[in-house]
């Protein structure tokens, strides 16, 4: 074992001598008072495997301390980190023997040298989106389950280990939901823990439950095997999700590099990146204050490389202007509250009384005015997302902003309690188009062929766009990339599905609108991607669902 290899090597003597008084109790006590009779490379074992996890714990703990936002800052401290978990994890391996004779190594602690390196793989996916990091991940969790390392925890009377093991389960079933793997089991373990020592998080680890049990839920429609046995669906893209650009077509060739996924709600879905290209990095903010947000706005907007594309996410509530404003500038519409944690929301929007006050945390298209220097691409889904339709591109770079609906039609506002319609439509079309056609289950025969009519629905829908002739230019400078191509198909079978669907024309007349605006004789209201839509509904047999005619102007 060459700890100079690790940097570490000048401080390894002073390490051994602080160290001996430590392993000395165990030594006598392993050896029966014979303590001179312990070999020395065993000695030197115990000390070596004791330095590796006394580093480890401390890089481990400096990850706390790196900033969230940015690439650089954290990369090498990373490395660093993986390295000497890489080294700690071989060594007690090659000496486990030793260890456990003379350190008295449990199996509780490799289980948690094991989460611990879990830990490392899934904030590395966080922050690069490989799903390479997540499947590494998951073989650490699945190992640890495997050779059942925690099994001899609850045997002990000491509730932090309990809850080592708690977190460890909590860690595991979320990398297990988004690989589609949930095979978990978590609320047992939680009631045996709860009964035995009465702690004071039995509210903390019931609301853990509730919110696996909302993601597990969140898909409303089934697909069954022929002997009903359900089918693992993925959504992320795959080498055949968009559709190709045709021949010849010219197009822009913006990559998208950066995307922020902000929200304040607490059941969201969220829409996985590609596999096979590189991929863009990604923070996820939950509710955080404008300045937490301004900050991580800031740092991509920096790092952006050239010809790449910021995307920005938002699922939050609505705030609403209060009276009408002498002016119409950008923060005059209301926009999303990304931060509530003030008691102050009733229902979905947030209306102020006091027309001079805005509310702080409230996020108004102005204030993503100076990041339009550079191309950028917003998926807003609010009660309020109209606000984004009062954009002004300042600077002349690409911009589009995809708006949802701002109200749903009561017959479907239950699905809002496991995730937004508009967002469930961009991430799976089609288990979306099943849930407004009120199917709750069908087989996968019937999946896969309408799996495939959706696939030329996209190709059809992508031409479209690239042969109107009064398309904005700014969504065909966003077409070069895959997935914001796929998005943007994906957004035009969504608004033509809700103006073609019965119950959005009766009720509410609300559909998603776009910045710059679609033409819409060409696109969403296309007679070609109409007929699509009811032959898709044909092959489910809910052509009723929808309307037969051509949809007059309104």
């Amino acid at each position: 074992m060459q700890l100079s290899s690790l940097g570490l090597a000048d401080s390894r003597a002073a390490f051994a001598q602080r160290k001996r008084t430590e392993l000395a109790p165990k030594e006598t006590m392993s050896m029966g008072g014979m303590e001179d009779d312990i070999p020395q490379a065993e000695r030197k074992t115990v000390t070596d495997f004791c330095y590796l996890l006394d580093k480890s714990k401390q890089l481990f703990n400096g990850l706390r301390d790196l900033p969230q936002y940015g690439q650089k800052q954290w990369q090498s401290y990373f490395g660093r980190t993986f390295d000497v978990y890489t080294k700690l994890w071989k060594f007690q391996q090659q000496h486990r023997q030793v260890l456990d004779n003379r350190y008295g190594l449990k199996r509780w602690q490799i289980g948690e040298i094991a989460s611990k390196i879990g830990q490392l793989y899934y904030h590395y996916y966080l922050r690069t989106s490989e799903t390479s990091y997540l499947n590494e991940a998951f073989s650490f969790y699945s190992a640890i389950r495997q050779r059942s390392y925690y099994s001899q925890v609850n045997k002990e009377d000491r509730p932090e280990l309990v809850v080592k093991k708690l977190r460890y389960y909590a860690r595991f079933i979320v990398v297990c939901l988004l690989l589609n793997k949930m095979d978990v089991e978590l609320s047992d373990e939680i009631e045996d823990y709860t009964h035995r020592f009465n702690t004071e998080d039995q509210v903390e680890w019931s609301l853990v439950l509730q919110e696996v049990a909302a993601f597990i839920e969140a898909d409303p429609v089934m697909v069954l095997n022929d002997d009903n046995t359900l089918v693992i669906l993925s959504n992320r893209l795959s080498e055949t999700g968009a559709p190709l650009l045709e021949q010849g077509m010219i197009v822009g060739q913006l990559t998208l590099a950066d995307a922020l996924i902000i929200g304040n709600c607490n059941n969201q879905e969220t829409t996985e990146k590609p596999a096979r290209r590189e991929n863009p990095h990604k923070y996820l903010l939950y509710k955080p204050t404008f300045s937490q947000l301004y900050t991580f706005l800031a740092a991509s907007f920096k790092e952006l490389p050239a010809n790449s594309v910021l995307l920005i996410y938002l699922s939050a509530t609505g705030v609403f202007p209060s009276g009408r404003s002498d002016s119409e500038g950008p923060y005059d519409f209301g926009g999303v509250l990304t931060n509530s944690n003030r008691d102050i929301i009733n229902g979905d929007g947030i209306h102020k009384r006091n027309q001079s006050y805005k509310e702080m945390h409230c996020l108004h298209p102005g204030d993503l005015y100076p990041f339009t220097r550079k191309p950028l691409f917003i998926i807003v889904d609010s009660s309020n997302s109209v606000a984004y339709k009062n954009f002004t591109n300042l600077f002349g770079q690409p911009l589009v902003c995809l708006l949802s609906p701002t109200a749903y039609p009561k017959a479907l506002q239950d699905q809002s309690q496991r995730g937004s319609l508009f967002t469930f439509f961009l991430n799976n079309p089609l288990m979306a188009f099943l849930f407004v056609s009120g199917l709750s289950s069908m087989r996968k025969g019937l999946w896969d062929k309408c799996h495939d009519y959706l696939r030329k629905i996209n190709r059809d829908i992508a031409q479209l766009l690239t042969h109107s002739r009064s398309i904005d230019q700014a969504f065909l400078q966003f077409f070069g990339d895959e997935f914001l191509r796929l998005l943007l198909t994906r957004f035009v079978f969504c608004s033509a599905t809700m103006r073609m669907h019965k119950i959005f024309r009766q009720e509410t007349r609300n559909y998603p609108e776009s910045y710059p605006q679609l033409p819409r004789d060409e696109t969403v209201e296309n007679p070609h991607l109409q007929k699509h839509i009811l032959e898709l509904a044909s092959m489910l047999d809910v052509r009723n669902v929808f309307l037969e005619t051509t949809l007059d102007d309104y």
